[in-house]
């Protein structure tokens, strides 16, 4: 697991602060990084970068703003 206090998390906005689930994502160099928001000193996931851009793309149109 990646240090977490070195990398920019950035919150999905479906997160309404109601503790819902939620995920945060990092776009780090080399990788991309997901994690749980309502634990973040947990587990992370990480991809590489065409990895996400197919999980991107296979994602339903109305999900089009995190392209």
């Amino acid at each position: 697991m990646m240090s977490s206090s070195n990398i920019q998390w950035h919150k999905s906005s479906y997160s309404n602060g109601m503790g819902g689930e939620c995920l945060e994502v990092a776009f780090l160099v080399e990788a991309i990084a997901v994690r749980d928001s309502k634990f973040a000193l947990g587990p992370q996931v990480t991809w590489s970068a065409a990895a996400w851009q197919g999980f991107i793309q296979a994602m339903p149109a109305t999900d089009a703003k995190m392209r």
